[in-house]
């Protein structure tokens, strides 16, 4: 027999902590080790008694609510937070998130969420599924024309193909997504019907709706169909997917949309790694800088925010190193400049492996994808050859190093 999920359970209303305890007492696989009306008191027991979930209500007081869960998992980051609150809306769910908080529970709490709840943690704790969460890498650029979706599209598939795990690949470009072009595929279902069944979510639905791509462990999870379709998906449906996919697959590549509303800054809160994609251009750096400030200000890991350069040369008039200085940040990654490569791929809807593998622009993507899962490749730098380039296609280039440096100014 299993042994019983330790918790405790810190509520400061007598009331409704005690009807939380009336539902746990339905499941003969907890323990309750102390219950408690006020935080400071809840936190201590949490480090002394080292349970295996923490319930914690935010409604007294969410500000230390958020900072007693963050100490909760730097003295164990094996627990399980369980979250709830009579308050309830996006941004409280989001910051109980990136605190560390693993479900967040509506009040009145019923028996049917907190068996799904702790069908999980028990998952979570039993299995050492909290080291092998899957890592969500967000590719993002407040511009267009930088090769978001080519850069998105190319990583998921090297990931797949280079760890041999599973991987999938959302478009969150919702009112006009491209990774199904890119693909050349034609999905059954898409973001959208999964919105509409939100209830329904589990790894057996998602794997079900979500379109493998071809022979490989490539899925993908495409934007809807209508433009209207993108409004009725919520900020909360974006947590809950994501949350979920992260638990099936190894790595969640997204293709995030170009702008900063609710639901495109969920996935940021929530990513692992956020691919910030660029081109020495001055409009370009220039909105690269701005994201940087509002990361800045968002309070995100500055190792989190990893500085992409697309379509770079050699010979350009700007170095990467003039790039680092102006907006005072080491550039991760650069992709070199393969414009009828890309464009070929784009046009055929295949990756650029199918076009040039081996290519200095294949490599890349082998390399990139190598580095962020921390596996040993083997790089052939002497096949696949690419069409020569063409000047004329690069995007404008500001006229002095100078002017780049203004910007700091």
């Amino acid at each position: 027999m299993a042994q019983p999920l330790t918790l405790i359970l810190i509520d400061s209303n007598f009331d409704s902590r005690g009807n939380t305890k009336g539902a746990l007492d339905q499941f003969n696989h907890i323990k309750v080790l102390g219950d408690y009306d006020n935080l400071v008191a809840g936190y201590e027991a949490s480090v002394r008694e080292k349970p295996g979930i923490v319930f914690i209500d935010l409604t007294e007081n969410e500000d230390l609510g958020i900072e007693t869960i963050e100490k909760i998992i730097s003295k164990n980051k094996t627990c399980v937070i369980f979250v709830t609150s009579e308050i309830v809306d996006t941004n409280l769910v989001l910051r109980s998130m990136r605190a560390g908080a693993r479900e967040f529970l509506t009040k009145p709490v019923t028996i049917e969420d907190l068996s799904v709840a702790l069908k999980k943690a028990r998952n979570f704790i039993e299995t050492g599924e909290g080291d092998s969460l899957g890592q969500i890498i967000s590719v993002f650029s407040n511009k267009g024309g930088i090769g978001k979706t080519t850069i998105a599209t190319n990583l998921a598939l090297k990931l797949t193909e280079i760890t041999n795990k599973r991987v999938c690949l959302v478009d969150l470009n919702l009112q006009i997504g491209d990774i199904t072009t890119f693909l050349d595929i034609s999905p059954s279902f898409d973001i959208a019907y999964i919105c509409a069944h939100i209830s329904r979510i589990d790894e057996s639905f998602l794997l079900s709706s979500l379109e493998k791509y071809k022979n490989k462990d490539l899925y993908v999870l495409a934007d809807p169909p209508n433009v209207e379709q993108a409004e009725e998906i919520s900020a909360d449906d974006i947590a809950s997917i994501l949350g979920m996919l992260r638990e099936i697959f190894a790595y969640v590549v997204v293709d995030t949309s170009s702008g900063f509303d609710i639901k495109t800054l969920t996935c940021l809160d929530m990513s692992d790694h956020i691919m910030l994609a660029s081109i020495v251009s001055l409009t370009a750096i220039r909105n690269c800088q701005r994201c940087l400030e509002l990361f800045q200000r968002l309070e995100y890991n500055p190792e989190k925010v990893k500085l992409i350069i697309n379509r770079y040369s050699q010979d350009d008039e700007i170095s990467v190193e003039d790039v680092e200085e102006a907006l005072d940040r080491k550039v991760y990654w650069t992709f070199p400049n393969s414009y009828f490569t890309v464009v070929s791929s784009i046009n055929k809807g295949i990756p650029i492996s199918q076009i040039a593998r081996d290519s200095p622009i294949d490599n890349s993507f082998t390399e990139l994808a190598a580095k962020l899962s921390e596996t040993e490749v083997y790089i052939n730098k002497s096949g696949g050859e690419e069409e020569e380039e063409e000047e004329g296609f690069l995007a404008p280039i500001m006229n002095s190093i100078k002017s780049l440096k203004l910007f700091n100014k």
